[in-house]
């Protein structure tokens, strides 16, 4: 809800997020995905940043990573 509020508080059309210090598993891809569809819904695209080798892989492996760009 707070993100949500965010977003439509600042009308960006990019949200940056730094992934760097997390690791590359379900939780971070459940997490990413909300993310995601709540940006979207407020008219917003994720854009990952420092995303590690092994996220990559794994957004990839999900179907992903057209959803949550780098």
């Amino acid at each position: 809800d707070r993100l949500c509020a965010l977003l439509s508080q600042s009308r960006a059309s990019v949200a940056f997020c730094d992934v760097g210090g997390v690791g590359a598993d379900a939780v971070t891809i459940d997490a990413l995905a909300r993310l995601a569809l709540a940006a979207r819904r407020n008219g917003c695209q994720v854009r990952l940043r420092r995303a590690s080798a092994e996220l990559r892989q794994l957004l990839e492996f999900m179907g992903l990573e057209n959803v949550l760009s780098d």
